[in-house]
């Protein structure tokens, strides 16, 4: 790399500098500057320059990163015309100012006191946005550097309490990127082992492979003392190791000393110091920035392949986001429109039927979860209930003696089990509608869904109405599916078919009623023989105690509780009977069999009706909801929303979308002008 060009990490940082200080999305090779304040940070750097241009004072001076881009011109290029005079050859740009060439440099000064007041205030606080400042000049090396606030513990002026936390997060954040060399600046006359610049490098570069120590302030070490040792490693070593510099002093500046003049200083001091003299072309400024100049070459050479893979992903990634954004000739308001609205049916279609390219492997979604809901939710619910949580034993019977008028039945009466099937029945209902309900919201969360992909964010207006639009054409389905489902409960209670294949027939019921009232009396045993005793057979549906009032009847039964309690003479007056009958007493061995008879009918019927609700509620809600949705919808948004004089308000653009579409473009042409460079970098 010559150093008569800015060189590939010079062009880099232009291609970058205008997208601001945290959106660079590549980490470009630069030597970033640390140490405590006052430590001789900005006297290094100007001794490099070889020009006064920064910042002077006491206390906290560099107060925003300076992103300092030296670039070496030879005198009478382009951009130094010979005709001037040699002022003319080195000059300042900066980045805030485009086009604006600055020969002197107290102004350029100026001008970095005047922008960090603009960002902290005159009183000492700091900002993370850095100044970029461009230098020409034919007695530079080219070098990109970085000065950072000096490190410092205690606040003044307006600066925070935690002044001493910020500030290390700004040079942690500068100083954490692999490709940054650490030009750790510390005091000579202190002790190596406080410095603040070396032990924050340390944390973030334990090896000391890309840390460089510069030593200031030699010369006013105390007598007979020196930094030997530490230049030979074996204080802290650093891979890089370490270059002594010499510095002018407060004095010599507030005297107007040249740095020509304090370079020339420097250079005697080193080659007469008994210490230095034997390694004298090894100290000082001079050679601190071939130093540099040759380690930022090596580092660049060693990470552009790297950088080269790291700027094409960016941009892939850039370039798909601004697809996705898209730009300002997509067509016309209804090619807009039209594609919109055929892109949202075809993506809420692909979402039910479980084709989208997106599959979660997380959780159901789509029409996943409305299976869940029919086949886990909604069957469940219905196989829960149970009609005799409501209907009792007593209830029974009470309805069975209703049902016969005022004539005993001869036998189980059809009447009793049709009226409490089709009170049961009508309770189907509420889980239906629940079922329509649990669908619609499923529905509504796959809109949802469709309207969180880009080209909505795009399109506010137009994502409202489609919304709007959507969920009222949502609503009026609902009208008929809730109907539809009202009418299959409706059906089932309106004709108890009693025919049905799966029905126990009321014969059958009767047969297991007393099979299991004989097997649950005792068996009498023969005193004698051991043996047991003959059961007299008794059918307890026999048409002899039907209707009257049999040996078994005589001490229970509904009516005979009325008298349980009364005697004759009370009975012969024949009272009239209570204004409100009720059953009571217990239940004979004749209405108990009547009962169990009833409620095993009851039992098999239910059963099939909850089948048949299972079974077609769900395509109820398939017909009228799922399904008509997915055939009607395109129809409903183009009759709603495709009309001439609402299309220019409906693709009214977010404020989001236009200044993140001049994000991106911004980084993808940055990103595009980057990848040029590095492409023609052998």
């Amino acid at each position: 790399m010559s150093t008569d060009s800015t060189g590939p990490t010079g062009n880099l940082v232009d291609a970058f500098a205008t997208l601001g200080p945290t959106t660079n999305p590549i980490d470009l090779p630069q030597i970033t500057v640390v140490g405590s304040q006052s430590s001789g940070k900005s006297s290094v750097l100007e001794n490099i320059v070889g020009r006064d241009f920064l910042p002077r004072g006491t206390g906290i001076v560099t107060r925003r990163p300076l992103v300092l881009q030296l670039i070496n011109r030879a005198k009478g290029t382009p951009n130094g015309t010979s005709s001037e005079s040699s002022e003319g050859d080195e000059w300042g740009e900066f980045l805030h100012l485009p086009g604006q060439k600055i020969y002197d440099f107290g102004k350029i000064r100026e001008e970095i006191v005047r922008e960090t007041e603009t960002k902290t205030g005159k009183n000492a606080g700091i900002s993370a946005n850095p100044i970029n400042l461009r230098i020409f000049s034919p007695n530079v090396l080219t070098l990109t550097l970085v000065d950072l606030p000096g490190l410092t513990k205690v606040p003044v002026g307006d600066q925070p309490k935690d002044i001493e936390r910020q500030i290390k997060e700004m040079v942690l954040k500068y100083i954490t990127k692999p490709n940054a060399i650490i030009l750790a600046v510390t005091a000579a006359n202190t002790d190596l082992a406080n410095s603040d610049g070396l032990k924050l490098a340390r944390e973030v570069d334990p090896e000391g492979t890309r840390t460089i120590g510069v030593l200031t302030k030699v010369d006013l070490m105390d007598q007979g003392t020196d930094v030997v040792d530490i230049l030979a490693g074996r204080v802290i070593p650093l891979r890089l190791g370490y270059v002594p510099v010499i510095n002018r002093g407060q004095r010599d500046i507030e005297q107007g000393k040249a740095i020509t003049s304090a370079l020339e200083h420097e250079r005697e001091y080193f080659e007469n110091h008994p210490s230095y003299r034997a390694k004298a072309q090894y100290c000082g400024t001079p050679f601190l920035a071939r130093k540099l100049n040759m380690i930022l070459m090596h580092h660049i050479k060693a990470t552009l392949p790297d950088i080269k893979q790291r700027i094409q992903s960016t941009l892939s990634k850039y370039q798909a986001e601004l697809a996705q954004l898209g730009d300002n000739t997509l067509g016309t308001p209804s090619n807009i429109v039209l594609n919109v609205i055929t892109e949202f049916c075809n993506e809420y279609r692909t979402i039910l039927d479980g084709n989208s390219q997106e599959l979660s492997s997380l959780e159901l979604s789509g029409g996943a979860r409305i299976s869940f809901v029919f086949h886990e939710l909604y069957s469940n619910g219905i196989k829960s209930v149970d009609p005799f949580d409501q209907v009792k034993d007593v209830d029974i019977r009470t309805i069975l003696y209703n049902s016969s008028g005022s004539s005993p039945a001869l036998f189980v009466g059809t009447t009793a089990f049709e009226v409490i099937v089709k009170q049961q029945i009508k309770r189907f209902e509420d889980p239906g509608l629940k079922c329509v309900t649990l669908v619609y919201d499923e529905l509504v969360r796959i809109l949802s869904q469709v309207l969180q992909k880009p080209i909505f964010k795009r399109y506010p207006v137009l994502k409202e109405r489609l919304l709007s639009v959507v969920i009222q054409f949502f609503k009026q389905s609902l009208v008929p599916t809730n109907k539809l489902v009202q009418d299959l409960v409706a059906m089932e209670a309106a004709y108890i078919n009693t025919g049905h294949p799966d029905f126990l027939t009321g014969h059958r019921a009767m047969a297991i009623v007393n099979e299991r009232m004989q097997a649950s009396k005792p068996v009498q045993v023969d005193p004698k023989t051991g043996k047991p005793l003959p059961v007299a057979q008794k059918d307890p549906m026999s048409p002899v105690t039907i209707g009257g009032v049999g040996p078994s009847d005589e001490n229970g039964g509904f009516f005979n509780s009325f008298f349980a309690t009364k005697n004759k003479k009370k009975m012969a007056m024949m009272e009239a009977p209570p204004a409100v009958l009720k059953a009571s007493g217990v239940l004979s061995e004749r209405e108990t069999a009547e009962t169990e008879v009833i409620k095993l009918l009851i039992s098999s019927y239910f059963n099939i009706v909850k089948r048949t609700m299972i079974d077609m509620v769900p395509k109820a809600i398939m017909l009228n909801l799922v399904i008509f949705s997915k055939d009607e919808m395109q129809r409903e948004l183009l009759e709603k929303l495709y009309k001439s004089d609402v299309l220019e308000d409906l693709l009214k653009e977010s404020d989001f979308t236009v200044s993140r579409r001049k994000e991106v473009q911004k980084m993808v042409d940055s990103l595009q002008t980057a990848s040029e460079i590095v492409t023609g970098v052998n």
